[in-house]
C-alpha cells in the first residue's frame, strides 16, 4: 500500500558536484577497482560514497518539475512508431503532491534534445572520460568525446500546468487518444481532461526551456464520484474511450463513452474485493476483461459480460498487491508486485489447474511501488521499489558460465559482481529517493522513466537491446 507522498518539500535547485548515490560521478586522485554495491547488504563506510558507472547507460538525465508527482504517464507522439536516433522528445502528463490542496495542478510537458551514446555491448578499452550528470533543472551525459554524443547539450524542459483541485493519486493518458487523460485526486473525484491545446502549443514550440506562468483553470470534459479516494485506473487499449476507476472502499467503476463527448459511468460497482482496490489492468486482447489487485492480497479476473462479480480470484500473496501489469506482447502473463518487496509471474492458462506462478522473486525487501512489462521485449519487465532502486529483469536468461568466463576474458578485467543475484536480473538502477512509478516509452525501445520524490529520471541502460517490436507467443 506505500503509495503517498505526504507532507512532501517542494524540488530545489541543486548546485554540480557529486552526491552519494544520485547518479553524478568525479574523478579525484588515484582510481580504485569498482565494486559493485548491492543495496540492503552493503553498507557505506565513512568516507566511502556511491558512484554511477557512466558507461552502464546509453542514456542518463534528471529533471524535475517543482512538486514531487505520485503518478505519471507518457503520451503518444506522432514523432514515429520506433524511434532509435538520438536526440529524442518526449511528451508527459503528470499530477503533483503538493504541501496544500489549493497549490496542486497537472503538469503536461515536453522534454527534448535528450541526448545519449552508441555503445559496443563490450568495452574495447576503459573508460577514462567520467560524466557529471549532475546539474540544475536537468542531467545530462556529457562525455569529452563529442563524436560519440548524439545531439549535445542539456535536454530542453517545457511546461505548461492545470490547476487540480488536492493531490493527485494517479494519472493516465488514453492510449487511442493520448490529448485525453484521466486523472485520481485525494478528494475523491476521477476527472477526464483535454489537453489538446497544451500538447499542441508544446508540438509547436522550440524555445528554451519554459515554464508557463502559472496554472490555467481549465474545466475538465467530465467528473465523477467515488465514495473515497483511489489509485486504481486504466484505459482500455481495445475499446476507444472506455475506463475503470478503483477506490479504497473496494469499489470498481466501468466508464462507457458516449456520442456526445461524455461518459456513461455504472453507479453499481463491481465487487471482489474486502479491502482498497490498488490497480486496475484491462486484457490486452479481450475487450471485455480485466485484473485487479487489492490490499486484501488477491488478484481477481474479471468479465463485463458476466456480471459484477469476478471470474476467478485467487491469493496472489502474503501481503497487499500494490500493482500489476499485463504483458500485451504475451497476453497469458500477468506480473504483480506486493508490499513485502515480491513480485511474481503467473500464467493464467494454468488457473484452472491451481499453482499458476511461473516465476516468483524476493530480491528486493521494501513494497514494490511499480511494475511492468516492456512493449518491445516479451520476457522483460521493469520493477521499482521503496528501496529506492528500479530492476529490470529479463525472464528468459539463464546463469551460464561458460558465456561469464569469455565476457571476463574480452574484457580482461575481473567482473566484481555478487555471486548470489538471479541470473535474470538485467540491470539495476539507483539514484532517486522515495520511487513510485515507471513506464517504458512505447516508441522508444530501451527507454525507461521514472517519478520520485526527488524528480524524475530518464534512462536507457546500455544492456538493454533496442531491438524492434518482437511477436508475443
Amino acid at each position: 500500500m506505500v503509495r503517498s507522498i505526504k507532507n512532501p518539500k517542494k524540488a530545489k535547485r541543486k548546485n554540480k558536484g557529486s552526491k552519494k548515490g544520485d547518479g553524478s560521478s568525479s574523478s579525484s586522485g588515484p582510481s580504485m577497482p569498482a565494486k559493485v554495491w548491492q543495496p540492503g547488504v552493503d553498507k557505506l563506510e565513512e568516507g566511502e560514497e556511491l558512484q554511477c558507472d557512466p558507461s552502464a547507460y546509453n542514456s542518463l538525465h534528471a529533471f524535475h518539475i517543482g512538486w514531487p508527482c505520485l503518478s505519471f504517464d507518457i503520451v503518444r507522439d506522432t514523432l514515429g512508431l520506433v524511434r532509435t536516433e538520438f536526440p529524442h522528445t518526449v511528451y508527459f502528463v503528470a499530477g503533483t503532491q503538493a504541501e496544500k490542496a489549493s497549490w496542486n495542478s497537472l503538469s503536461i510537458f515536453k522534454v527534448s534534445n535528450i541526448s545519449g551514446k552508441k555503445r559496443e555491448p563490450v568495452p574495447t578499452k576503459s573508460g577514462d572520460d567520467e560524466s557529471n550528470m549532475d546539474s540544475e533543472d536537468s542531467d545530462s551525459d556529457e562525455d569529452s568525446d563529442e563524436e560519440e554524443l548524439e545531439g549535445p547539450g542539456a535536454p530542453i524542459l517545457q511546461l505548461r500546468k492545470v490547476t487540480h483541485e488536492g493531490c493527485v493519486n494517479r494519472i493516465r493518458a488514453m492510449t487511442q487518444s493520448p490529448h485525453i487523460c484521466a486523472s485520481w485526486g485525494d478528494t475523491g473525484h476521477v476527472q477526464v481532461w483535454d489537453f489538446s491545446s497544451h500538447l499542441n502549443a508544446l508540438a509547436e514550440s522550440e524555445s528554451e526551456s519554459e515554464v508557463s506562468q502559472g496554472p490555467s483553470n481549465q474545466a475538465p470534459l467530465f467528473k465523477f464520484g467515488h465514495k473515497d479516494e483511489g489509485f486504481a485506473l486504466d484505459w482500455s487499449p481495445l475499446v476507444t474511450g472506455r475506463l475503470l476507476s478503483g477506490d479504497c472502499k473496494s469499489n470498481i467503476h466501468l466508464w462507457e463513452p458516449t456520442s456526445g463527448g461524455t461518459w456513461n459511468v455504472d453507479t453499481t460497482p463491481y465487487i471482489g474485493h474486502i479491502a482498497s482496490v490498488e490497480d486496475l489492468q484491462w486484457s490486452p486482447t479481450e475487450a471485455d476483461v480485466f485484473a485487479s489487485c487489492s490490499v486484501d492480497g488477491n488478484i481477481a479476473i474479471w468479465d463485463t459480460r458476466l456480471g459484477k462479480s469476478p471470474a476467478a480470484s485467487f491469493k496472489a500473496h502474503n501481503a497487499d498487491v500494490n500493482v500489476i501489469s499485463w504483458n500485451r506482447l504475451a497476453s497469458c502473463m500477468l506480473a504483480s508486485g506486493s508490499d513485502d518487496g515480491t513480485f511474481s509471474i503467473r500464467d493464467l492458462r494454468l488457473l484452472k489447474g491451481g499453482d499458476s506462478v511461473v516465476a516468483h522473486f524476493e530480491y528486493h525487501k521494501h513494497p514494490i511501488t511499480s511494475i511492468e512489462w516492456s512493449p518491445h521485449e516479451a520476457s522483460t519487465l521493469a520493477v521499482s521499489s521503496a528501496d529506492n532502486q528500479l530492476t529490470i529483469w529479463d525472464l528468459s536468461l539463464e546463469n551460464d558460465e561458460e558465456e561469464e568466463a569469455e565476457f571476463k576474458a574480452k574484457t580482461k578485467e575481473e567482473v566484481n559482481a555478487p555471486k548470489d543475484l538471479p541470473p535474470q536480473l538485467l540491470f539495476v538502477h539507483q539514484g532517486q529517493k522515495d520511487l513510485k512509478e515507471l513506464h517504458w516509452h512505447s516508441q522508444i525501445p530501451g527507454m525507461i522513466v521514472s517519478t520520485a520524490a526527488d524528480g524524475y529520471n530518464i534512462l536507457m541502460p546500455s544492456n538493454i537491446q533496442t531491438t524492434l517490436p518482437s511477436d508475443g507467443p
